[in-house]
């Protein structure tokens, strides 16, 4: 498990230190619109540019957000001369292309999570950012939540001890419609790359990368993954269990046992508001506090590029690798391919 506070990388050539960063957005979604909002929240950055395929909705976008410049092509926005930076929210088939387009140009990447469909295409990414020198990073917002840096950091003092087991679940119902994207295999649908990134993403990081891994799911009639349970045992000897869900209802939940206690986060998983750490009769609630949504994600960025650094050490490429991993392992045994992959799967579980 990578400690982001240890982790030596080197500088990107130049620092953007002494100006705001210029954000482009590829992409003009409702996930565009939010980190749009972040940055006009935050210090050090501006957006200066918006594409969309549809260059009236682009217009719309950039009208509404006070952006000086709209394109109809997302060639236009990475031939931007004025763009430090480019954040990629399209869907997932799309992500690969577009990042090493923008990576070629120049750009540095804020990547939506994931990063692409493919261990093969992640690593394509962040190999290519790297030889480029330019700034790459998957938009895990989870990671940089000051909540969710503070219970790791209790869990790694050793709050709770030996860390034994770790169980969480992320069910985010959705109506059944062939068409939407997180049931589309064209459009790199399923619940596995969606919501169980986060989860997955949250035991990696609290506990370790697996040794051993075992998954049980179902599919629905596109092909897609709906419901999805993982286990796994790490190296140090502990036990992982995660379920996502794309169909039902229920509240999310994770919590972190140890050899001297437990700690339980609270609310969303992809957004904790709080947590309670336990040891024997001691109870401590530790409040959300400083709690901003992608603003966090955003300094972050903003951090990285002012000090010149290549990758983020809070979410690095070893660790964003490592989980697509994860993914593409269980959707191998689930038997969900997407068709822009070009090998075959080998499936080894059943699905029910």
């Amino acid at each position: 498990m990578t400690d982001p506070s240890t982790t030596a990388r080197p500088p990107a050539d130049p620092p953007v230190s002494d100006r705001p960063v210029r954000w482009g957005l590829l992409a003009a979604g409702g996930i565009a619109r939010a980190l749009a909002q972040a940055i006009a929240a935050v210090d050090g950055g501006e957006v200066v540019a918006v594409a969309a395929r549809d260059g009236g909705r682009a217009r719309a976008f950039a009208d509404e957000f006070g952006i000086p410049r709209a394109y109809g092509s997302y060639d236009e926005l990475m031939a931007d001369p004025e763009v430090d930076a480019v954040y990629i929210s399209s869907t997932h088939p799309f992500h690969r292309d577009q990042a090493l387009a923008c990576i070629e140009a120049g750009k540095h990447v804020l990547v939506e999570k994931p990063t692409t469909l493919t261990v093969r295409d992640t690593e394509e990414v962040l190999e290519a950012a790297r030889e480029a020198g330019v700034l790459a990073v998957e938009a895990m917002w989870t990671r940089c939540q000051p909540i969710v840096l503070d219970a790791l950091a209790r869990v790694r003092g050793g709050d709770i001890g030996t860390v034994r087991s770790f169980h969480a679940a992320f069910p985010v119902p959705f109506e059944y419609d062939e068409s939407h994207r997180l049931f589309d295999l064209d459009n790199g649908g399923g619940a596995l790359l969606d919501l169980g990134i986060y989860p997955v993403t949250l035991a990696h990081l609290l506990v370790g990368h697996p040794t051993h891994l075992h998954v049980l799911g179902s599919r629905v009639a596109t092909g897609a993954d709906a419901l999805v349970s993982l286990q796994w045992m790490t190296e140090e000897g502990a036990v992982v269990q995660v379920l996502t869900d794309s169909l039902s209802h229920g509240s999310t939940e994770t919590i972190v046992r140890g050899t001297e206690g437990s700690l339980q986060l609270h609310g969303p998983l992809n957004n904790p508001t709080s947590f309670t750490v336990r040891r024997g009769e001691h109870e401590e609630l530790v409040s959300g506090g400083d709690r901003r949504g992608y603003e966090h994600e955003v300094e972050e960025f903003h951090r990285c590029l002012a000090e010149g650094l290549l990758e983020s050490p809070l979410v690095p490429h070893a660790d964003t690798v490592a989980i697509m991993t994860i993914l593409e392992s269980a959707r191998r045994e689930l038997g969900v391919r997407y068709p822009q992959e070009e090998e075959p799967l080998q499936t080894t579980a059943a699905v029910t």
